[in-house]
């Protein structure tokens, strides 16, 4: 008799119980509170430094341009984007905005 009572004891324990998995769905929000705005602000971070580094290639090459042809690059750059000289895979579009880089009165990129 002992041994029936300890084997329905056993086989009793299938799943996890109730407070169990609302402990691992509060640990996983936690975690989830304090990871996605770190991965936005990351992603955020690195769009902004990849378009500084957009303009600072775009700049050195009007210079270059300027330097070799004698005038400066339309404002729109289509003649230096179309030169593969400068821009073997074509401009780079603005990863903030989705925009063309374009030149200002001053002929830097922005």
């Amino acid at each position: 008799m002992a041994s029936q009572v300890k084997k329905n004891r056993t086989r009793r324990r299938g799943g996890f119980s109730l407070l169990e998995l609302l402990a691992v769905v509060t640990i996983l929000g936690i975690i989830a509170v304090v990871v996605i705005p770190r991965i936005s602000v990351s992603a955020n971070t690195a769009k902004t430094n990849a378009h500084k580094q957009n303009v600072s290639e775009i700049n050195s090459a009007v210079e270059r341009w300027y330097f070799e042809k004698g005038s400066y690059p339309a404002k729109d750059l289509s003649d230096i984007g179309a030169d593969a000289n400068y821009f073997p895979n074509s401009l780079p579009t603005n990863p903030l905005t989705g925009a063309k880089y374009t030149l200002d009165a001053n002929n830097r990129a922005q």
